[in-house]
């Protein structure tokens, strides 16, 4: 998955259209993430003890991974990513993330 936990993502379908956010969770087998403060879910739950009330609980939902780009750090805008193999003294071959758009690796 070429979206990680903590990137700044640019939502480009939905509800929040347009918005951008923090990525809080990535599930890669599903291939979706959550994104902090976007894709509100209310959850309603009833009281448990006789005296208590009940609640609503706000919770971010989970987003597919296609309806987001990821924003570069370097140029500030939403790109796509790819992959380079970095190659290393004496030691195995790294492979980093790098912004389509500008060339910058990112981690």
């Amino acid at each position: 998955m070429k979206i990680k936990k903590n990137d700044k993502v640019l939502i480009l379908s939905g509800k929040d259209k347009g918005k951008s956010g923090k990525v809080l969770q990535v599930m890669p087998k599903q291939n979706r993430l959550s994104i902090e403060g976007l894709n509100i879910l209310i959850k309603h739950l009833r009281p448990q003890k006789e005296n208590e009330k009940g609640q609503r609980v706000e919770f971010p939902g989970f987003i597919n991974t296609s309806n987001v780009a990821l924003i570069c750090p370097e140029c500030e805008k939403p790109s796509r990513i790819g992959y380079k193999t970095v190659k290393r003294d004496n030691k195995k071959d790294k492979k980093h993330r790098y912004c389509r758009r500008c060339q910058a690796i990112i981690e």
